[in-house]
């Protein structure tokens, strides 16, 4: 009974040595707000790993951002109409999936939109709508199918002048993926990191609960629809509420439809589930330009994908597979 009871404290001890606890640190990358939350044992261990996050990002950031001058996409929007460029694997498999989910949406998700982007400003600095003859203009150079990729050389060549390539659909997305895979190399066993509401996670909570989303009534954010747990995999919520411009009565909001020029009517949020980040990030912007009835069948064609539409009535709309009525 002795030795028993002897092992019994020692296995506490060590428990209560090495129990593990939560660490967040929230901070500005990319322009966004990122929270970034992982169990470690010590403050000091949650320090170091957030700080491996926050070089991921940054790393993220400077391969392509479009206002870094010496970025690979810069160098690529410089040359538009002029020659190819060479440019790094990576880079290179990420436009490679964008052009996937390019021809998966139908155009509704396009990198070349960034040649857009001087027609429409959603900071406060717009006095009129837009003339169609600038959005027509802006249209001619925005075609995912104009983007040419030599694999053999390494090489992306934009074959129209003017025509430019942006990662603002899925930039965020790829950064958070990326972030949470070089956290569960170093040894990380749990964490969530949020992108300004692209959010992927792994493993389990302190109390061994899941991590859990919040999905939000935008027409009352005080007030949830539904709280769903995020299993090692990724969500995102896009929305038309928060980001727009009125004129003549008519709200006009910050997501774009590349093949009209002209901003997604119809919904006000749009909330993918997904195994990565980067897919959920460009379905979610994606579902707002297809709109309700063609989004959620491109999702239903999906594995391991499910989104939430409300539309701008405050309906809820999901895909075949979830069930949000079970997690009210």
């Amino acid at each position: 009974m002795r030795n028993i009871l002897l092992l019994l404290f020692i296995f506490i001890c060590s428990n209560s040595l090495f129990a593990k606890e939560t660490y967040k640190r929230t901070l500005l990358l990319m322009g966004s707000r990122f929270d970034i939350t992982l169990i470690a044992n010590d403050s000091v261990q949650a320090s170091k790993y957030i700080d491996i996050a926050i070089n991921e990002i940054s790393r993220i950031e400077s391969l392509i951002s479009s206002w870094d001058s010496n970025s690979e996409t810069s160098l690529i929007n410089e040359n538009a109409g002029i020659k190819p460029v060479p440019v790094s694997k990576e880079l290179m498999d990420l436009i490679e999936r964008c052009i996937t989910l390019s021809r998966l949406t139908d155009g509704a998700f396009d990198i070349t939109f960034a040649s857009m982007d001087k027609i429409w400003y959603f900071d406060g600095s717009m006095t009129r709508l837009p003339s169609q003859k600038d959005i027509d203009a802006a249209i001619q150079k925005i075609a995912y199918q104009d983007m040419l990729i030599n694999k053999e050389n390494n090489t992306i060549f934009l074959k129209k002048k003017g025509m430019k390539i942006g990662f603002g659909g899925i930039g965020k997305g790829y950064a958070a993926d990326m972030a949470k895979k070089k956290l569960i190399d170093e040894g990380v066993t749990a964490g969530i990191i949020n992108a300004s509401g692209d959010l992927c996670t792994w493993g389990k909570q302190k109390n061994g609960q899941d991590w859990k989303v919040a999905i939000t009534n935008p027409l009352n954010k005080a007030k949830a629809f539904a709280l769903i747990p995020v299993v090692n995999g990724a969500v995102v919520t896009s929305g038309s509420y928060e980001k727009f411009v009125q004129f003549n009565g008519k709200r006009y909001s910050h997501i774009i439809d590349p093949r009209t020029g002209y901003p997604s009517q119809g919904i006000i949020s749009v909330t993918v589930f997904a195994p990565q980040a980067e897919l959920a990030d460009a379905l979610a912007t994606s579902i707002f330009v297809m709109g309700i009835e063609v989004g959620i069948n491109r999702i239903n064609q999906l594995k391991k994908v499910e989104c939430i539409i409300i539309d701008e009535l405050g309906k809820v709309h999901t895909s075949d597979n979830i069930d949000i009525s079970s997690y009210e």
